[in-house]
């Protein structure tokens, strides 16, 4: 695939970040995307390897190798090289229903499978589907194309994250009636509330939501299934019902102090930034996107994509939990602490400080670490490339967390003992822990705690509603293999199923839900 010698002859492009310093002054995405004539040299790069581990989807040691949606990249880099671009949005569509997040928000596995990562720079797989999609919008192609015959079998979509909207898309693409339910009052559950608009931009969910609407998908919002819409109602209404309701319980840190004031869940942090971010811009002009000069020659208008500028004084006070001006500390190294980080620089905070639990990563692959493993190695991400470049350093302490929080008379949230960890092993169960050094305690000035350690589970109230089994894990239970629960006409998908994941593996499975669902109506599937 590609030419026979694209890697030997093309280096890795990407497309170009606005410098962090320009890029803190709005909420938009910041790349500016390679020409046409670049994108296709790009995907000139993907060689002839024989086994496309890009498109694997593995499991490898816990680790996903390849991309999990088993997306036929080999071929639509070919069709980028050869300028097919149409041909490679067919193939593309074949298996992933939103490439216009996964290309955004993905953290790209198969990209790290990549045959050409081995010795070298991996193919940028990612950006090719990036241009793909884009294109296909410009040109048309994406636009809405509803079923021409209707099943009459009607399904209940609870929850519109990435595994409810793919099941809906599949199900409604087969000719079935779907309405998706949503608590929020917008469609998108973790791609909207969950990943901030520099990730992003929130008129590229709502473009997809409005293709889905022609399409003939109905949502309704501002419904909480479980409590404001009963689920025994639900049940007679609709032949099937999948619960897409993530993972919604954050894990919380136990010390003394947490009940200062001061201290959120990051998910609650970064959806009220959000949500004020959107009120802004309904109450101000709609306008061109806001450009701000890059000394690499960028700009911040964010992916080539035609949204509103999102400008940091489009922020309402008092509508949303503010950084500005606080010593803030972010308990959590993943990608949502780091959101957390550059959220918070966007607000304008005096320090950030990211405590990660977990030994500093190396900087290349150990031996026990190859390929085509998902690479165990240092990232710095762009909230972390923000902080250095305002704050002189890297604001991640590794082996560290925290003991205890200080707090004012008033009960607010003044400050933070921290302690280093170390690791050793459980002598009962041989697993390595992270345990307090002795003596290693240090306060530091904390004005803002946010906490991203990650989820624990789906909320339990909806399980109850259904009376859906829930796992040790306190994940929906199914059927080995499979997506139906222990009630009759209840499937469950995506991080209620599975537990906490990636966009990648949520839509996955509301595919595979969608088959399984209209096997179960229909006595056979054609679903992909």
């Amino acid at each position: 695939m590609g030419k026979t010698t694209g890697f030997l002859e093309y280096d890795r492009e990407t497309s170009k970040a606005v410098s962090p310093k320009a890029r803190i002054k709005n909420f938009n995405e910041f790349h500016t995307p390679l020409s046409e004539a670049e994108q296709r040299k790009q995907g000139a790069r993907c060689m002839e390897c024989g086994v496309p581990f890009c498109q694997s989807g593995m499991m490898i040691k816990g680790m996903t190798s390849g991309c999990p949606l088993n997306n036929l990249v080999p071929e639509w880099n070919d069709l980028v090289y050869t300028g097919n671009w149409k041909q490679a949005f067919n193939r593309l569509k074949r298996t992933n229903s939103f490439p216009e997040f996964t290309s955004r928000v993905c953290p790209a596995p198969c990209e790290a499978a990549c045959t050409c990562g081995l010795n070298g720079d991996p193919v940028s797989i990612k950006e090719n589907e990036h241009a793909v999609v884009e294109k296909a919008y410009e040109t048309g192609w994406a636009a809405a194309n509803p079923p021409r015959i209707r099943t009459g079998r009607k399904v209940a979509v609870v929850g519109s994250g990435p595994s409810g909207l793919a099941a809906a898309d599949q199900l409604n693409k087969r000719g079935h009636l779907v309405t998706v339910y949503e608590r929020e009052d917008r469609v998108g559950g973790l791609l909207m509330y969950g990943i901030p608009n520099m990730k992003l931009e929130k008129h590229i969910i709502d473009r997809k939501v409005k293709v889905m609407k022609e399409e003939g998908v109905t949502f309704v919002t501002g419904v909480n299934v479980g409590k404001d819409y009963k689920a025994e109602k639900l049940l007679k209404e609709y032949d099937s019902v999948i619960l897409a309701c993530g993972a919604s319980n954050p894990r919380d840190i136990q010390v003394p102090g947490r009940e200062a004031e001061g201290i959120y869940f990051a998910v609650d942090f970064l959806k009220s930034t959000t949500k004020s971010l959107l009120a802004g811009k309904k109450a101000g002009k709609a306008g061109e996107p806001e450009v701000l000069p890059d000394s690499a020659g960028g700009s911040a208008a964010g992916l080539g994509t035609a949204g509103t500028a999102m400008p940091v004084s489009s922020l309402k006070d008092g509508t949303y939990i503010s950084a500005k001006g606080k010593h803030v500390i972010v308990i959590g190294g993943g990608d949502t602490g780091n959101d957390c980080v550059g959220t918070s620089i966007r607000h304008g905070c005096k320090s950030v400080t990211q405590l990660e639990m977990m030994p500093k990563p190396p900087a290349q692959r150990t031996a026990d670490n190859t390929w085509p493993e998902w690479p165990k190695i240092l990232k710095t991400d762009y909230g972390q490339e923000e902080a250095i470049a305002v704050f002189g350093g890297d604001p991640r302490i590794y082996q560290t967390t925290v003991k205890e929080f200080k707090k004012t008379k008033d009960g607010k949230v003044c400050g933070a003992v921290l302690v280093s960890l170390e690791p050793k092993k459980d002598e009962k169960t041989g697993r390595l822990m992270m345990v307090p050094v002795e003596g290693s305690e240090k306060e530091v000035p904390a004005d803002l705690v946010l906490i991203a350690a990650g989820f624990l589970g789906s909320q339990k109230y909806v399980a109850d509603a259904f009376g859906v089994k829930l796992n040790q894990r306190t994940n929906v239970a199914t059927e080995a293999g499979g997506y139906k629960t222990n009630v009759e006409k209840v499937f469950a998908a995506g991080d209620m199923h599975r537990g906490q994941s990636l966009v990648v593996w949520a839509i996955r499975e509301g595919r595979e839900v969608a088959k399984e669902v209209d096997e179960a109506l229909m006595g056979y599937t054609n679903l992909m």
